[in-house]
């Protein structure tokens, strides 16, 4: 049975960091591209970083040089992180991860709330 299930999120202040986390259990995760998409409120969801199952990463320009996305192909479980430094208030949302933008699941997790605030 598929399942997302993203964690890590909290409050954290302006130019503070969190790293989130997304277990994507099912083997075939492992031959997925995939992504984290946040959707902050009143604006449609949008991706944010991706990554291809050989692990090579690519980000959206509002959040270059401050999140680095990585994974862990696990045999079962497959884990996406998402380490995000020098938050701003503009990254406050909340995350999802998925496959590729183009290529998603119908299914979301429950996404993992992050606030930006002092």
């Amino acid at each position: 049975q598929v399942q997302l299930v993203e964690s890590g999120g909290g409050l954290v202040q302006p130019g503070g960091s969190l790293r989130l986390s997304c277990a994507a259990s099912g083997s075939i995760f492992r031959l997925y591209g995939m992504a984290w998409y946040r959707q902050a409120p009143g604006k449609q969801r949008e991706s944010v970083a991706s990554i291809t199952s050989g692990g090579i990463p690519n980000y959206a320009d509002f959040v270059k040089g401050r999140f680095t996305i990585s994974r862990d192909n696990a045999k079962d479980t497959v884990t996406v992180y998402l380490q995000m430094n020098n938050l701003k208030p503009e990254d406050t949302a909340v995350y999802y991860c998925n496959k590729l933008p183009g290529a998603t699941l119908d299914y979301w997790g429950q996404g993992t709330q992050v606030t930006v605030s002092s």
